[in-house]
């Protein structure tokens, strides 16, 4: 096996080698739309995980979905070609979930801040509910300091 250190150069020049072959060597259109955002070799070198984004709508993602699995030969013998190991490693095209998922982070923070503003809204004529002084006191008017008044009679000291 291979160190973890060796895998994730490896996969670095991988996503570096796969961005350029799709530049160069794929002819479609839908192939310009396709940025690789990160690699992931295994420990052994055999397989390689390329994740990429898709500018567009969905129509636009399936479309490159479609000419990454059928350019795929075409993609691994450029890296292979590239690269100075034994075995050229497989392949494998996963869509990048991590731009959608920001998005929708981002929005559930904006609908946040938005909320946030309303009740600080509602909040600023607001009184608390209540007695306007609600700490404890006792009948002389003085705060309650939390001591029990004694009865007069000191303890002994035996």
């Amino acid at each position: 096996m291979a160190d973890p250190a060796r895998a994730a150069r490896l996969a670095q020049r991988i996503k570096v080698v796969v961005a350029e072959a799709l530049r160069r060597s794929v002819k479609d259109e839908r192939a310009e739309a396709i940025t690789i955002t990160d690699a992931r070799v295994t420990n052994d070198l055999q397989h390689a995980t390329v994740y990429y984004t898709v500018l567009g709508d969905r129509t636009a993602a399936e479309g490159a979905r479609e000419v990454l699995e059928t350019k795929k030969g075409v993609l691994r013998r450029e890296v292979g070609r590239n690269l100075t190991i034994r075995l050229t490693p497989t392949l494998e095209f996963v869509a990048d979930e991590i731009p959608v998922n920001a998005s929708h982070l981002e929005d559930l923070l904006r609908e946040a801040r938005a909320r946030d503003a309303e009740v600080a809204q509602l909040a600023q004529g607001a009184t608390p509910a209540g007695d306007p002084d609600p700490y404890r006191k006792d009948d002389e008017g003085d705060a309650y300091d939390g001591e029990e008044e004694s009865d007069g009679v000191e303890p002994r000291d035996d």
